[in-house]
């Protein structure tokens, strides 16, 4: 090796971490570590990336004992684990106060100062209240300057046009209390919209600048912005794993919390799937890259999240844009009020309640609490726009092979045309040349072979030919394993004395794999893929949510695809379809009105995924299935579907609701402040704690909604082991 693990942990964030106390009982765990930090890295940055840790609850500095205090999950994670992974946190330099955080603490300082002159203005003397009221003013009215340049008549405008009248009747106590409302009210609005963003970008993942990779048969360690496509990437205890691929070789304990949800380590070996961002506990893997840098997924949830903070739904446009509407409204309507009664404090007070803030605020951080409880839930949203096209949708259309079926091939029949192999030794025949190919064919061969009795037939090296198969020679003879086409055309194997039984398991919606050796065809092993144990409640699920029509759509035979649409209870099927023709069939549906939500894995969905209102993309999808759809499953379930489904119907309603309630509130009190029933005062109390109301109470929820569609688990359908 170039370099070591001491060496490795010595560019971290600690120098030196021991634990000096110990509790561990039932559901809870907390440790508390001596440490040494290295020179410019925070303590608040290194706290912030210690809590994102997978099973970390709580972790607190304190500075002067160079102690540590962090409680954990035991049931996720063990003392000598949560060390490890300490003392792989990268150096992070001292953050300088962000301009999010410069304008917080100024907004703070502005409510403290209108609070302060409201307290005072009554012991001042006369002639101090004018000028102090319009120093403390100042800030509302450039504010309102500006936006009236850039956009008009604004609710901003109008809150400044209270205040002035207010100031120029000397009503002091209503001018200060509606700049200190105002004040108050909009640092709590910002403060809970930040917190929404917040929600969501702690669906980030940490992840290692520094990549373990084997070159030329030695372990060095690169940047991770230097690992490529196929290399062999080594992560020993403590690690995170940095790339999407395959383990190639090794044994470890891996904890995918952050990725997956699921608190239990699992079990990683040879032909197991790593994802980025989850942290290797105990044991060694070499795992061979297959997704790096950007996509990874990882990388992708960071890309999602950003793209979630800033895409707007037509709801969220459609409500902005009502707000703007009604602001010439309340300024007419103050207007007239002035004139029916002469009295400014009826205009003023008029003037304090707009429907502007509920709107453009609640209904974007209704999104974004719902965002992050599909992040929460292992789904990543690609924005509001594609939650509010999933709840609209009322067709939800299936491809079969990945998404109603596991996509996980199993061995169902060995066929032999050779007496001098039986079906156990076809089987090992394979699985000898298989066993260095990492494509699902292949390990569904391999998986078989260990469940029965055999050899392993001692072989030359394997070459692969892409798309084709593998070939390798076997006591002196050719040996091919792969496709019709690669066995004929390719090695110019004839095939047709066993037509009949071959196209018997055609008929039967098997994919088979073909074996040659010595120049003649030895036998077929037929694969199939089964039905996900939970399709059938899933159908029964989504259409308890309001989907009207389910339908599949697959290339497989028209006779497997009628037996498994009747199983599951779906609508309709098409069946022997090319992938231009599924993306056919959707424009065709959506023409007839339908809004349509489509669920698929492979790259020939890619065309209907994009096509559809809503395109769900598999967890074991291909790369370009993810990027097209609008919704990405980050855990291999359909059920996740029904999830998604029922987040989307849930914040619609959510948003209808208020909606109605902003617009109802903001009525009565602008009714009950035209008739003279309020003064500028209570407007501003009423309209600013509606709106915050609002916001805190029916908006920022970020609880997954109860999904009344479930049955009891004792109903469930059994899954296979």
């Amino acid at each position: 090796m170039k370099q070591g693990g001491l060496d490795a942990a010595r560019e971290g964030a600690f120098l030196a971490l021991h634990p000096v106390h110990v509790i561990a009982q039932g559901d809870t765990g907390r440790v508390r570590f001596r440490y040494r930090l290295r020179p410019g890295v925070s303590c608040a940055a290194a706290q912030t990336w210690i809590a994102a840790l997978p099973a970390v609850r709580l972790a607190r500095f304190n500075g002067k004992a160079n102690s540590l205090v962090i409680e954990f999950d035991p049931a996720g994670i063990h003392v000598d684990g949560l060390r490890s992974l300490l003392l792989n946190l990268p150096a992070q330099p001292a953050v300088a106060p962000s301009a999010v955080a410069a304008e917080d603490a100024l907004s703070r300082r502005g409510v403290a100062l209108t609070l302060l002159n409201l307290i005072a203005s009554g012991q001042l003397p006369a002639a101090l209240r004018l000028p102090l009221g319009l120093a403390v003013a100042l800030p509302l009215g450039k504010k309102a300057v500006a936006d009236f340049r850039a956009n008009g008549m604004t609710s901003h405008v109008l809150e400044a046009i209270a205040v002035a009248i207010s100031l120029a009747r000397r009503d002091f106590t209503a001018a200060n209390t509606t700049t200190f409302m105002l004040a108050l009210g909009e640092y709590l609005e910002e403060s809970i919209a930040r917190r929404s963003d917040a929600l969501l970008k702690h669906l980030l993942r940490p992840h290692s600048d520094t990549v373990w990779v084997l070159r030329d048969g030695e372990e060095i360690a690169v940047h991770a912005n230097e690992v490529k496509t196929g290399d062999s990437v080594v992560v020993a205890t403590g690690g995170i794993i940095s790339v999407d691929g395959t383990v190639l070789s090794g044994e470890a304990s891996v904890n995918e919390a952050a990725m997956t949800g699921e608190s239990a380590a699992v079990r990683k070996e040879r032909g197991h799937r790593a994802l980025s961002g989850t942290i290797v506990e105990e044991g060694r893997l070499i795992i061979y890259a297959e997704q790096v840098g950007a996509a990874t997924t990882v990388a992708r949830i960071a890309d999602y999240v950003e793209r979630s903070l800033t895409t707007k739904s037509a709801t969220q446009i459609s409500a902005a844009a009502l707000a703007d509407r009604l602001v010439p409204t309340v300024l007419k309507l103050a207007g007239a009020s002035w004139l029916v009664s002469g009295d400014w404090r009826r205009a003023a007070a008029v003037l304090q309640a707009d429907y502007s803030c509920a709107l453009k605020l609640a209904i974007p951080v209704a999104f974004k609490s719902a965002m992050y409880s599909a992040g929460r839930q292992n789904i990543l949203i690609k924005g509001a726009d594609a939650l509010e096209r999933l709840a609209e949708a009322d067709t939800l259309i299936f491809d079969k092979t990945g998404t109603l079926t596991s996509g996980d091939l199993e061995v169902t029949d060995a066929i032999t045309f050779d007496a001098d192999f039986s079906p156990e030794e076809l089987i090992w025949l394979a699985a000898s040349v298989e066993e260095h190919y990492f494509h699902p064919l292949a390990l569904a061969v391999v998986a078989a072979a260990h469940t029965i009795h055999g050899r392993h037939f001692a072989h030359n090296e394997v070459e692969f030919v892409v798309a084709h198969g593998v070939t390798s020679v076997i006591e002196g003879k050719r040996v091919v394993v792969g496709s019709r086409h690669f066995i004929e055309q390719h090695e110019h194997i004839d095939t047709s004395p066993w037509s009949a039984e071959i196209g018997r398991l055609y008929g039967e919606g098997k994919t088979l794999l073909y074996i040659g050796y010595g120049g003649r065809l030895s036998g077929v092993l037929a694969l199939k893929d089964h039905v996900r144990p939970e399709s059938r409640d899933v159908v029964a699920r989504l259409r308890a949510l309001g989907v009207k029509r389910l339908l599949m759509l697959t290339g497989d035979h028209a006779s497997r695809a009628h037996e498994l649409a009747d199983a599951l209870g779906l609508d309709g099927f098409h069946a022997e379809l090319l992938p231009e023709e599924k993306a056919g069939i959707v424009e065709k549906l959506k023409k007839t009105g339908a809004k349509i939500a489509f669920v698929g894995d492979g790259i020939n969905d890619a065309p209907a995924l994009a096509a559809a209102h809503v395109g769900i993309a598999m967890q074991k999808g291909a790369d370009v299935a993810r990027l097209t759809a609008d919704i990405v499953l980050l855990e291999d379930g359909i059920e996740s579907v029904v999830t998604a489904k029922n987040i989307a119907n849930a914040v619609m309603r959510r948003i209808d609701a208020n909606y109605k309630l902003t617009l109802g509130l903001n009525t009565g009190i602008l009714s009950a402040a035209a008739l003279g029933l309020l003064s500028p005062v209570a407007a501003t109390i009423l309209h600013n704690g509606s709106t915050l109301g609002i916001l805190t109470l029916a908006s920022l929820r970020a609880t997954p909604p109860k999904d009344d569609t479930k049955p009891p688990r004792a109903r469930r359908l059994p899954r296979r082991a």
